[in-house]
């Protein structure tokens, strides 16, 4: 059994990109997710690694481009207000098709709205990372030690599939502390012949070597953009058809689907032993891949249960992809608390019950 460590969380997925191969760290401090510049700060330079402050969100972001190009695992990391900033650097890595991690810690908005926990950049992640067509894989960890799994498996995603991957984590997930493994065990290494690191030739009139490598994302030929757009989304469904995350618990006798992800996941855990005890089956659906959503997952559970309900910490935004999945065959209720308030067990309880006296008889 792998030993384990108590760590924070913006620390502990630190430690976890650097042992993914991440020497290259560009940020810029926001709370709440300094924790993660301040432990790249001190460990880069331990490791033959690259720390650097840029001056705005805008140039870190733009740093990664050009660390990306070079073929090496590069990241940067914010919380919300920092993140809007990065959205054309988002674009452009997509534009580029180059690998990129970036972890969003959430606070409350918009605009600079409080520094406790949110959910509420679930859009941007998700629907709106910048302008133009793309996506990015987005993953939610619910717990200390996933912020360190997902953080290593965040890494082998962009390398493997040429897209962002995402670390979409509330306030919460970041500040709080809990035993961790470390054991991810070896590194996944891609060729990438597209990388602009010299074409291996020299002056001399017979040498060899290959072709220039060119990493752009203006096209200005219409049917030429058409192309590459066409060519990206028929990745971004091999994404979808390999590599969708979600736990179930206690779904085989639910009646209620709650769907939930990082903290209210485990607040919703709680309200469903409660819910149980007073003889209401519950169970919850959690994504763990935010993009790809789990739909399947859910159309399946729609078969079965009565009614779902959407717990988030925002205004209600993953509820909408909730009822794009279950094609809305269901009642699909909110539980939601918003501008940093977490919401209790008691609270998701009573939304349970709701959703009990509403879904009536299958």
């Amino acid at each position: 059994m792998a030993e384990k460590v108590l760590m924070k969380g913006n620390e502990a997925l630190a430690e976890a990109a650097i042992m993914a191969g991440c020497r290259h760290y560009l940020g810029y401090p926001i709370t709440p997710q300094t924790e993660v510049a301040a432990y790249m700060a001190k460990r880069m330079p331990q490791i033959g690694g690259v720390f650097l402050q840029a001056e705005s969100e805008i140039a870190a972001i733009n740093m990664v481009i050009g660390v990306s190009a070079a073929g090496k695992r590069a990241m940067t990391s914010s919380s919300s207000p920092g993140v809007s900033l990065k959205s054309e650097g988002l674009s452009y890595l997509a534009g580029c098709d180059l690998p990129a991690f970036v972890v969003n810690v959430q606070r409350g908005g918009p605009g600079l709205g409080g520094i406790q926990p949110s959910q509420s950049d679930y859009f941007m992640a998700t629907h709106a990372g910048g302008h133009g067509d793309f996506h990015m894989i987005v993953l939610a960890p619910a717990s200390v030690q996933e912020m360190v799994s997902l953080t290593f498996k965040g890494f082998d995603l962009a390398d493997k599939y040429r897209m962002t991957s995402m670390i979409l984590a509330d306030g919460t997930m970041g500040q709080m502390m809990e035993p961790v493994s470390l054991d991810m065990g070896e590194i996944t290494h891609y060729d990438k012949p597209w990388a602009v690191t010299g074409t291996g030739g020299s002056r001399e009139p017979n040498s060899i070597g290959r072709p220039h490598n060119i990493i752009n994302s203006l096209l200005l030929q219409p049917e030429e953009l058409e192309r590459f757009n066409f060519e990206r989304y028929a990745r971004y469904k091999v994404v979808e058809e390999n590599e969708v995350m979600y736990e179930e618990y206690m779904m085989e006798d639910a009646d209620i689907c709650l769907v939930a992800f990082g903290v209210t996941a485990r607040v919703s855990k709680n309200a469903i032993k409660i819910a149980r005890e007073q003889g209401i089956k519950v169970g919850l659906i959690r994504p763990i891949t935010l993009w790809p959503f789990p739909k399947a997952v859910l159309r399946n559970a729609a078969e079965k249960v009565r009614a779902f309900v959407s717990v988030e910490l925002s205004m209600g935004q993953m509820i909408e992809d909730v009822e794009l999945a279950t094609r809305c065959i269901r009642p699909v209720l909110l539980c939601n608390r918003t501008g940093g308030v977490i919401m209790t067990p008691e609270e998701v309880v009573a939304k349970i019950k709701e959703a009990d006296e509403i879904g009536g008889s299958k």
